[in-house]
C-alpha cells in the first residue's frame, strides 16, 4: 500500500514525488516512457539546446562584427547539432532517475490507470494506494486538414530529431513551440515562413512584444504571415507540401520540403479510467477543485490536463500544492494571475502579468514606461540592441504587468514577476540600485520613464 501514485513524471509528477517524499510519504511514479516526460525528453530542454546551438552559429558568422577573424565556411552540421541535444535531454532524464532514487521512490514502468478508488492499473498490475495523482501532460494536437505523417509534416517531436536541414519549412502556429522552432531552422538557414491564424504572431504577448518580434523574423528572412488560415496541406508528386491558404491576399498556394504543425496541445486524457470512475472532464480537461482534486475522492490532477496554462513551471508549481494539501498543510494557491512566460527566439521574450489590450478590456486605468535596449551599454557591448523593457503600472503604480524582448530577457524575468506578485511600485523599482551594466537595468530606467523622471531615455 502506497500513500500516493503519481501517474506521470513530468515536471509535475516528477516534483510532487519529491515534495511527497520529503513530507515523508511512501510514493511510486509511474511512467510509460523517459523519466522527466515531455519537457525534458521532448520539448523544453532539447529545444534549448537546439536553438544554442543556433545562436552559436549565428555568433560565428558574425564574428567579424567583434573583430575575430574566421578562415574558411562556417556551416552548422545538423547531425552534429541534434546529436548534442539528444546528449543534453538524456542528461537531464539521467538526473531525474538519480533523485528519485535518492528519494527513496519507486518507479513503476508502464501505462498507468485509474482501476477504481485508491486503485492503480500497471499493464495489468493493480497497485493499491490512498491517494493517486494524476500528471499525464500533452501531446502535439493533430488537425484533419494538415495530416502529420512524421516525415513531410511533423509534429514539434519530429522536428527535434530531424536527420537534415530541409531545404524550406512552413511552421503553422506561432506560439511558443511554433516560434522557437521557427527561429532554429531560420537562423540555419532554412527558408521558413510562418503562418498564423490570428491578427499577430505569438498571439499571448503584448501587442508590441508582436510587432517587435515580427520584424525580428523579417530580419533572419523569415516570412510571416498573420491572419492566414490553412485550409489543407498535401504531399505532391513532386515530395514537397503543398499548403492551401486563405490570407490577406486571398487564396493561395505554398510549397515547402516539410511543414511544421504547431497549432497546440491536446491532453493526454485518454484511457486512463476517467470516465469509468466518473471524473468529470470538460473541454478536454479535467476538472478541479482548488487543491487540485478531482470528482473522486482521493484522486488528484495537475499540469496539462487541468485548465490553466500549459507550462512546466505551472505543473510543478500545482504538484507542490496539490502533495502540501493531501498531507494536511495549508498552502498557499497558485496565483495564476503572476505566471511568468519565456520564448525563446532570438532575441527572447519573457512576460508577465497583464498586456496593455488585457489593461483596457478590464478597464483599469495604467501608465506605461519603456526602456529600448538601443540605449543599454550592455546590450549595445554585446552586439545585441533589439528589443526593450515594457512595465506597466496601474493608477496606483503597482506593477500590473512585464513585457521584455532581447538578449537573454527570460533571465530577468525573475524580477518583475517578483515586484508583481508583491504589489511593487514604480517608484521601489526606480529606486532599487540595479548594477550596471547590465541588461536588467532597463527594468529600472523602464520604471523611471512610468514616473516620468527617465534619465538616458
Amino acid at each position: 500500500m502506497y500513500d500516493i501514485i503519481i501517474i506521470g513524471s513530468g515536471p509535475g509528477g516528477y516534483v510532487a514525488a519529491i515534495r511527497a517524499s520529503q513530507l515523508g510519504k511512501k510514493v511510486a511514479l509511474v511512467e510509460k516512457a523517459e523519466l522527466g516526460g515531455v519537457c525534458l525528453n521532448w520539448g523544453c530542454i532539447p529545444t534549448k539546446a537546439l536553438l544554442k546551438s543556433a545562436q552559436v552559429y549565428t555568433y560565428c558568422k558574425n564574428a567579424a562584427h567583434y573583430g575575430v577573424e574566421i578562415t574558411g565556411d562556417v556551416k552548422p552540421d545538423f547531425e552534429k547539432i541534434v546529436a548534442r541535444s539528444r546528449t543534453v535531454a538524456e542528461t537531464m532524464s539521467k538526473g531525474v532517475a538519480f533523485l528519485m532514487k535518492k528519494n527513496n521512490i519507486e518507479i513503476i514502468p508502464g501505462f498507468g490507470k485509474i482501476a477504481g478508488k485508491g486503485k492503480v492499473d500497471v499493464d495489468g498490475v493493480v497497485y493499491e494506494t490512498q491517494n493517486i495523482i494524476l500528471a499525464t501532460g500533452a501531446r502535439p494536437r493533430q488537425m484533419p486538414f494538415m495530416p502529420i505523417d512524421g516525415e513531410h509534416v511533423i509534429s514539434s517531436k519530429e522536428a527535434l530529431t530531424l536527420t537534415k536541414l530541409p531545404e524550406s519549412m512552413i511552421v503553422v502556429g506561432s506560439g511558443a513551440i511554433g516560434s522557437e522552432l521557427a527561429s532554429l531552422y531560420a537562423s540555419l538557414g532554412v527558408k521558413t515562413t510562418i503562418i498564423e491564424y490570428m491578427p499577430q504572431i505569438m498571439p499571448l504577448e503584448d501587442e508590441e512584444v508582436a510587432k517587435a518580434m515580427e520584424r525580428s523574423f523579417r530580419k533572419i528572412r523569415a516570412t510571416v504571415m498573420t491572419s492566414t488560415t490553412v485550409k489543407n496541406v498535401t504531399v505532391g508528386e513532386d515530395g514537397l507540401c503543398h499548403v492551401e491558404i486563405e490570407g490577406k491576399k486571398g487564396a493561395e498556394e505554398l510549397t515547402a520540403e516539410v511543414v511544421l504543425s504547431a497549432v497546440g496541445i491536446k491532453s493526454n486524457i485518454e484511457n486512463i479510467g476517467l470516465e469509468e470512475n466518473g471524473i468529470n472532464v470538460e473541454r478536454d480537461k479535467v476538472v478541479v477543485d482548488e487543491h487540485y482534486q478531482t470528482s473522486l475522492e482521493g484522486v488528484y490532477a495537475i499540469g496539462d490536463i487541468v485548465a490553466g496554462p500549459a507550462l512546466a513551471h505551472v505543473a510543478s508549481a500545482e504538484a507542490i500544492h496539490c502533495v502540501e494539501h493531501i498531507c494536511g498543510l495549508n498552502p498557499e494557491k497558485v496565483d495564476y494571475s503572476t505566471i511568468p512566460s519565456c520564448i525563446f527566439t532570438s532575441p527572447e521574450v519573457a512576460s508577465v502579468g497583464m498586456t496593455e489590450k488585457q489593461a483596457v478590456e478590464a478597464g483599469i486605468e495604467y501608465k506605461v514606461g519603456r526602456f529600448p535596449f538601443t540605449a543599454s551599454g550592455k546590450a549595445t557591448a554585446a552586439g545585441d540592441r533589439d528589443g526593450f523593457a515594457k512595465l506597466i503600472f496601474d493608477n496606483e503604480e503597482k506593477l500590473i504587468g512585464a513585457h521584455l524582448v532581447g538578449a537573454n530577457v527570460t533571465e530577468m524575468l525573475g524580477e518583475p514577476t517578483l515586484a508583481k506578485r508583491l504589489g511593487i511600485t514604480a517608484h521601489t523599482i526606480a529606486r532599487t540600485i540595479h548594477s550596471h551594466p547590465t541588461m536588467h537595468e532597463g527594468v529600472m530606467e523602464a520604471a523611471e520613464a512610468a514616473m516620468g523622471v527617465a534619465i538616458h531615455v
